[in-house]
């Protein structure tokens, strides 16, 4: 029993070693394809719109309803020690800080990357990648590179403006329901939040999430099993997996960033 249990954990290891050095020299490829000429322009502005113009309603509509339901929250916690003043700074450094790259991050794998590792594992499953490599054209440059830098470039835009419209849902709450100043609200946000210290943690972090997000999602998508059931396993390991690598990556991201403040 002591050595099935042993034997069972040593596959477990290796398995995830070989799968972390699998996703390394892809994420290399990725790069050197990247860097490597002739750089297909339309493709990434098409990418660009599928993954982050595409994203725009939901991703409005969730930092509308999160602004609004963290304004009403911390108002009626802020109340009890007569400190609603301070309610614009709280929902401000709450987006920008942590909930804004975040649930975007996660609003975007949900949307964008799976339906990236569907498209690509849909390509695998079709011998479209196969018939591409016959013509001596690499996947990694025509299929891989648009996406993952999609995914990279739009992460910070969408997160900005899940931010802007988070702080307006706020606003709507705390000036329209709760009938506090509008310019102190406004007052109060823009004393706390510092443009070294919170605005560039969120980029960073959005940063970091996008090239996640478009590393694992095509990855899981080349590497998918060519049939219907291998795509939908791939695609669903892509939300689970990129979804909990972002919260682990954000919690390195805001400790070593505390530290090195």
């Amino acid at each position: 029993m002591v050595v099935r249990v042993v034997e069972s954990l040593g596959a477990s290891t290796i398995g995830f070693v070989d799968h972390l050095g699998r996703l390394a020299v892809f994420a290399a490829q990725i790069v050197l394809q990247a860097l490597r000429p002739p750089f297909r322009w339309k493709l990434l502005l098409k990418e660009i719109h599928k993954a982050g113009v595409l994203s725009l309603i939901i991703v409005g509509v969730s930092a509308l309803a999160v602004g609004m339901v963290l304004g009403l929250q911390l108002y009626n916690t802020l109340v009890r020690y007569g400190a609603t003043g301070a309610l614009g700074s709280a929902v401000g450094l709450s987006l920008v800080r942590e909930l804004g790259p975040v649930l975007t991050a996660l609003l975007v794998t949900g949307r964008a990357g799976s339906a990236t590792t569907a498209e690509i594992g849909t390509m695998v499953a079709t011998e479209q990648l196969d018939g591409l490599r016959m013509m001596s054209v690499s996947p990694i440059d025509l299929i891989v590179v648009p996406r993952a830098l999609a995914m990279v470039i739009v992460m910070p835009l969408l997160t900005v403006l899940f931010n802007v419209i988070g702080i307006g849902g706020g606003y709507l709450v705390a000036v329209g329901l709760m009938g506090l100043y509008g310019g102190e609200y406004q007052g109060n946000l823009e004393a706390a939040l510092d443009f070294g210290d919170d605005v560039m943690a969120t980029l960073i972090k959005s940063v970091v999430f996008g090239l996640l997000v478009g590393l694992i999602s095509t990855y899981r998508g080349v590497s998918s099993a060519p049939t219907s059931a291998g795509v939908s396993a791939a695609t669903t390991n892509t939300v689970v997996v990129t979804s909990v690598s972002i919260l682990i990556f954000d919690f390195f991201i805001t400790a070593l960033w505390g530290f090195t403040l």
